[in-house]
């Protein structure tokens, strides 16, 4: 099992037991027939803040490229490092099981990518740090509402922009992305607010890379990195807590 993989699961777990607490105290007094924040969904919109952690990775395409001394490098994600996010949000609600959700915010992370010359045993890395302004735009899509909690899922799309300083470095990518999302969440209805633990998969929709290096003229051994290289897509996993 990847590490990746290890991660979710990990994440998935969290969520379950988030879910299981909220039932547990559904079901802990049937007698009580009290519901907090009963019309909190009959608003026509209403905003809200999020924060939470994720988890950044890279797919990597390569075209087995071999430099003229005879190496032939690939890249790969040895390891996951948590990143943070917080977001603002805004809901429109359009109909009794559908909501419009644009939460735009900051996503702060990085990764390491290990490079690895396959006929030497060869080994560069590269510490890639990141700064996203995202603009996600998610459809949330309702069930009923059980007591004090509300499952749902969402299917949208995320614009980001890197904000953070380029470096010459054996890759560089570039600052705008898009991605298609798909992420389930549950929302708990609270005395004064609401509380909706979500997870979310982020998947890249184009070539990040930069393929043209102009800076790497008076360095060209950083170059077979990126000449291995047919194309490179991001993914990303998240799990936030909004709180409305």
């Amino acid at each position: 099992m990847s590490k990746l993989t290890q991660i979710i699961s990990r994440q998935f777990l969290l969520l379950a037991l988030l879910l299981v607490c909220g039932f547990s105290e559904i079901y802990a007094k049937p007698g009580d027939k009290i519901l907090n924040r009963p019309y909190a969904d009959q608003k026509r919109w209403h905003l809200g803040f999020s924060v939470g952690t994720h988890f950044q990775d890279l797919d990597f395409t390569h075209n087995g490229f071999v430099t003229d001394q005879g190496s032939q490098w690939f890249a790969e994600i040895p390891s996951f490092d948590p990143g943070i996010c917080v977001n603002v949000l805004g809901d429109v609600r359009l109909h009794q099981y559908f909501n419009l959700r644009l939460t735009p915010g900051m996503y702060f992370g990085s990764k390491g990518v290990e490079f690895r010359d396959y006929t030497t045993g060869a080994v560069e890395r590269q510490d890639v740090k990141t700064a996203y302004v995202v603009v996600p735009l998610d459809l949330k899509i309702s069930g009923d509402r059980l007591h004090n909690s509300r499952p749902y899922v969402t299917l949208g799309a995320m614009a980001t922009f890197d904000v953070s300083k380029k470096r010459t470095e054996f890759l560089q990518f570039n600052s705008t992305d898009a991605y298609l999302t798909i992420g389930l969440g549950c929302d708990f209805y609270l005395p004064f607010f609401k509380l909706n633990p979500e997870i979310k998969f982020c998947f890249g929709l184009t070539d990040i890379l930069r393929h043209d290096r102009p800076d790497l003229d008076e360095n060209p051994d950083m170059y077979k990195i990126t000449r291995s290289l047919s194309k490179v897509k991001s993914k990303m996993f998240v799990l936030t807590f909004y709180f409305e």
